[in-house]
């Protein structure tokens, strides 16, 4: 008898995670020799190890795994791999199907935690979801604290820290991938926050599945609702900590939670948390697309000197218009994280509706101004 529907579900989702980033790590290095006959067939294979062939020379392939030697008698450690876990069932779940599957696939598993110290006794919860991380079979395992700072609000200010720590962790301990937890719920709730800012497709986008300098982040869990994580450790008797943060009004993605969704599924009927992920999906495909046009298509608005000519930008899609000025602003040193739509508009208007008017003040003092038919965007 198989394990459970749910724990089957998150080990599923994980394996194929660690399935990509095993492929990844071995195209970087030499391919290895198979040890053993079947893996030999198969990696001798002519058919091209593509959809259910490539599954089927992953699974050959897995327990026998081995990299590249540096010598006769000494390989490299295999790649680690970390799961930050705060102890919630979404991320402890994660950590338990991340400490089963990974060295079936010959990968090591370690685990962070982070203590944002914005509780009484956040310390102490930290040392105890290390120590249940450790009991999993993970290592290293770490906690971490670290300090909140107050820009961007609350919940910003503990995300960048939260990254921050995961970062340089992964960075000391040589980690190939960090997997974070989030789920499909955390998916509907990111695109509806965006929704609300009126940001734009990218917003809408949401959370990409793999994100992070050189792709380091992987979130195996958005095609997964939040029950069935929650029922994974449940089943497995994994003891979860639900944050009170997550709950409580004074936060706008717990007021979200609490009583913006179930107020949509009430009106509009099961199914708002898939079809808003669903959305996210699609909108991260149209928005690279449009990246990548606009990626192209800023060499031929440029002159001999590298200034935007105007009239070639006003000749553009406003889509793809828009996406050169932000890109432009932020190479200026405006911050990306404060610069919005309405800075962006602002600045369109300097091209699409220029009657005489002066700069435009951006973030990170940059200042955007039309100059003999050329947009000149610089430190002020």
């Amino acid at each position: 008898m198989g394990p459970h529907p749910a724990v089957a579900a998150i080990r599923l989702a994980v394996r194929r995670v660690l399935h990509d980033i095993l492929n990844e790590h071995s195209r970087t290095t030499d391919v290895p020799a198979p040890s053993s006959p079947r893996a030999a067939a198969l990696h001798a294979s002519p058919v091209p190890a593509t959809g259910a062939s490539r599954t089927l020379l992953d699974t050959a392939l897995a327990p026998s795994y081995e990299l590249p030697r540096t010598t006769p008698h000494e390989r490299p450690p295999s790649p680690l791999v970390l799961v930050a876990c705060s102890g919630g069932a979404d991320s402890m779940g994660l950590a338990s199907a991340l400490a089963f599957e990974a060295p079936k696939l010959g990968l090591r598993a370690g685990a962070i935690t982070v203590d944002h110290g914005l509780q009484p006794g956040s310390d102490l919860r930290a040392e105890e979801v290390a120590l249940r991380l450790r009991e999993l079979g993970l290592d290293p395992v770490e906690s971490i604290a670290v300090t909140v700072g107050r820009a961007g609000g609350p919940e910003a200010a503990a995300r960048d820290a939260r990254y921050a720590a995961l970062d340089d962790a992964a960075d000391r301990h040589g980690a190939t991938a960090v997997l974070l937890g989030h789920t499909r719920d955390d998916q509907a709730e990111t695109v509806l926050l965006g929704l609300a800012r009126g940001s734009g497709i990218r917003s809408l986008s949401g959370m990409a599945a793999v994100s992070g300098t050189g792709g380091r982040y992987r979130r195996p869990f958005l095609g997964l609702d939040r029950q069935t994580a929650r029922k994974a450790c449940m089943v497995q008797s994994l003891s979860v900590w639900d944050d009170p943060h997550n709950s409580d009004p004074a936060y706008t993605r717990s007021r979200l939670r609490q009583e913006g969704l179930p107020a949509l599924e009430k009106a509009l009927g099961k199914g708002v948390v898939e079809a808003l992920a669903r959305t996210a999906q699609l909108s991260r495909d149209d928005a690279d697309a449009l990246d990548a046009w606009a990626s192209q298509a800023e060499a031929a608005v440029r002159d001999a000197t590298g200034l935007l000519e105007c009239a070639k930008l006003y000749a553009l899609p406003p889509a793809v218009r828009r996406r050169i000025l932000r890109r432009a602003a932020i190479e200026a040193g405006a911050p990306a994280g404060s610069l919005f739509a309405r800075h962006i508009e602002e600045v369109d208007r300097l091209i699409t509706g220029w009657r005489g008017q002066g700069a435009i003040n951006l973030p990170g003092k940059v200042v955007a101004q039309r100059q003999g038919g050329r947009l000149v965007i610089r430190q002020g």
